[in-house]
C-alpha cells in the first residue's frame, strides 16, 4: 500500500507548492478534488480538457514531485430533488469521469446520492427506519425509479471512457452508507461500482470497519480508502443516541466527532484495519 492525502486539506496552497510540501513529508499518491463539494481548488476539468497545455503543465507538476494520482473526486448529490442542483453535480461528475479517461486515473471518487422522497419533492429525503410504512415507498421509489436507474447510465458512460471503478463513499446522509447498500447498488448495476471506504462513518453508526472489509473484500468491491477516525461520546450517546444533527462546530454536545487516526482509536486498532485491508487483497492508497 502507499500512503496518500486528499488534496482538499491544502486547499489554500498553490498546487505546485501543495504537491512539493507532500512529496518531502513521504506522500506518495495524491486524491484530487475536482468538483462538487470537495470543489476544484487544484484541479478545474473545464481547463486541463480544454487546453492541451495546461494538462501537460498538471502532469509535470504530479512527475517532478513523483507523485501519481489515486482518485479524481466529484461528490456530490447527482439524483437531488432540485434539478438545477443536481445537474451541476451531475456536470461535474461527467467532467471528472472524462479528465480521469485522459490521465488514466482508474479511480473516481462521489457519493451516491440521495433523492427526495417523491416527484414532487424538493430536498433529499435520507430513511433511516422502515416504520411507518411511508419510509418503505420512499425506499422503493428512490432506489427503483431514480437511484438504479441513474448509476446504470452514469456506469455506462464511465465504462465508455475507460473508467471502471465509481469508488462510492459510504455516507450517511446518501442512499449508500452501509455495506449492504453499497453491495445492493453493485449488484443492480455491476463490478464498477465499489467502496471509497472510509472508516469514520462507519464507526459511528456502530459498525466494524474489520467486519466491513472483510465483507467487501470478498466481492473485490473495495476501489480507495480513507484513514479518518471518530470519537464516540458515550455520555452524549447514552442520552441522545448516534443520530445526532448538533453543528459539528458544537463539539462538547455532539455525540461523535471526526478525529485524525489515533485520537479516536489507538494503534492496535489501526493495525487491525490496515491488516485486513491487505487481507482482502486491497493495495492501493
Amino acid at each position: 500500500m502507499k500512503l496518500g492525502v486528499l488534496s482538499v486539506v491544502l486547499g489554500g496552497m498553490p498546487f505546485e507548492k501543495a504537491c512539493e510540501f507532500l512529496s518531502k513529508n513521504g506522500v506518495q499518491m495524491i486524491e484530487i478534488g475536482c468538483g462538487g463539494f470537495p470543489g476544484k481548488a487544484h484541479c478545474d476539468p473545464d481547463v486541463l480538457l480544454g487546453d492541451e497545455k495546461e494538462l501537460e503543465k498538471f502532469k509535470a507538476v504530479l512527475e517532478k514531485n513523483h507523485l501519481e494520482i489515486s482518485a479524481l473526486s466529484s461528490h456530490g448529490n447527482m439524483v437531488h430533488p432540485d434539478k438545477e442542483i443536481a445537474k451541476k453535480f451531475d456536470d461535474d461528475l461527467t467532467k471528472a469521469i472524462l479528465l480521469a479517461e485522459k490521465l488514466g486515473v482508474p479511480v473516481v471518487n462521489t457519493f451516491s446520492g440521495c433523492p427526495g422522497g417523491s416527484p414532487e419533492d424538493r430536498m433529499p429525503n435520507w430513511v433511516t427506519c422502515p416504520w411507518p410504512e411511508d419510509f418503505l415507498k420512499i425506499l422503493d421509489y428512490q432506489w427503483n425509479e431514480v437511484l438504479i436507474p441513474y448509476w446504470k447510465e452514469k456506469v455506462a458512460f464511465a465504462k465508455a471512457h475507460g473508467i471502471h471503478k465509481i469508488a462510492l463513499e459510504l455516507h450517511p446522509g446518501f442512499c449508500v452508507y452501509n455495506t449492504k447498500s453499497l453491495l445492493r447498488l453493485r449488484e443492480a448495476v455491476g463490478p464498477e461500482i465499489g467502496a471509497n471506504l472510509d472508516p469514520s462513518h462507519l464507526i459511528w453508526q456502530g459498525m466494524d470497519p474489520c467486519a466491513c472489509i472483510r465483507e467487501l473484500g470478498k466481492h473485490n468491491a473495495i476501489f480507495h480508502f480513507h484513514a479518518k477516525d471518530t470519537k464516540v461520546n458515550r455520555a452524549n450517546t447514552a442520552v441522545n443516541g448516534v443520530l445526532d444533527t448538533t453543528h459539528y462546530g458544537d463539539e462538547l454536545n455532539r455525540s461523535w466527532i471526526f478525529r485524525t487516526v489515533g485520537y479516536g482509536h489507538g494503534e492496535d486498532y489501526w493495525k487491525d484495519i490496515v491488516s485486513e485491508l491487505r487481507l482482502a487483497g486491497y493495495d492501493y492508497a
